[in-house]
């Protein structure tokens, strides 16, 4: 799940860049010598290693850019790594903390029917919010190592399966019956269902839970501009995501804020899932905020689709 790099290519940077200067220091000594010798006429021993000084020089330089580069990108992989403990942390802490005090209650005091059944729906939200978490650590293992799914592709209605996605987003939050509203036409996508189910209840969640109050999300499905390609769009009403955190948002482990100060639970894995599944099908997916409207918009385009007559 974490990005183990190889320590190869920096230790031979290093070694290459020490090699360099050694190089160099050797170099500027030869040709101090050899003005001294030679005096105002400099034999041609001088400038080629005036020469090769000077091309050393250069991949000094190079060679310490490159390095840097490398220690930013390893400190930042070190944040959002820290980052995702936290959440991890979190996320499992609260649910078994309040299962572990459910079952306590129940255990020690007599409670009656209607406020056993409130403890039951209780811990069984925590246990899906614990299964929804083991779920995603396993789909991004399986997605680090690039193993293949056992589940072949199949034809799948697309829009049957969004309908199942939004009610069921509905249910998990909570939401009013009109708060997700469904513009959905009848399309067959050659998938596997596994990855669509990663892709849009992914999104979905991630709509729901950044939406602002009342929520309000809209969901909608076309055809896009090129032939067999099928257009989801999935809009939410809050407040967007920074211009400056659009690329870096389907990264692994990356959220936006401190991890610490944040109200909304998650693991930074959600959205870089469904970046990992939409490429791997050869789709697309790309994300824009709505100045007048506001929230944030994700576009989501498959290939291998085709309209149908919308027959269940």
């Amino acid at each position: 799940m974490f990005e183990r790099r190889s320590i190869k290519w920096p230790i031979t940077l290093a070694v290459l860049m020490i090699l360099i200067l050694v190089s160099l220091t050797v170099g500027w000594v030869l040709l101090s010598v050899s003005g001294l010798w030679y005096g105002k006429s400099p034999s041609s021993v001088y400038w080629v290693l005036l020469s090769l000084g000077s091309a050393l020089f250069v991949l000094m330089v190079v060679g310490v850019v490159l390095y840097l580069v490398l220690t930013i990108q390893q400190i930042n992989l070190n944040r959002r790594q820290s980052n995702f403990i936290d959440s991890v942390t979190h996320e499992l802490k609260s649910p078994i903390a309040s299962l572990k005090l459910y079952l306590q209650t129940l255990g020690r005091r007599s409670i009656d029917e209607e406020h056993r059944q409130e403890f039951y729906r209780s811990m069984l939200t925590d246990v899906e919010r614990l299964d929804k978490l083991i779920n995603q650590l396993l789909e991004t293992a399986r997605l680090s190592h690039r193993e293949q799914a056992a589940e072949e592709e199949s034809s799948v209605r697309l829009d049957l399966l969004l309908e199942e996605l939004v009610n069921e987003t509905s249910v998990r939050y909570e939401l009013a019956g009109d708060a997700i509203q469904t513009e959905l036409k009848p399309f067959e996508v050659i998938a596997r269902v596994g990855d669509l189910n990663i892709i849009f209840r992914n999104v979905l969640d991630n709509a729901a839970k950044y939406a602002s109050t009342p929520t309000r999300i809209e969901v909608r499905m076309e055809q896009a501009t090129k032939p067999n390609w099928v257009r989801v769009s999935i809009w939410d009403n809050g407040k967007g995501i920074p211009r400056d955190m659009r690329r870096q948002i389907f990264a692994r482990f990356v959220r936006v804020g401190n991890e610490l100060e944040r109200t909304k639970p998650g693991t930074g894995l959600g959205l870089f899932l469904v970046r990992s599944v939409v490429k791997s099908m050869k789709g697309k997916i790309t994300l824009a905020d709505l100045p007048k409207n506001g929230g944030t918009r994700f576009d989501i385009m498959l290939p291998k689709a085709t309209p149908t007559q919308g027959i269940n």
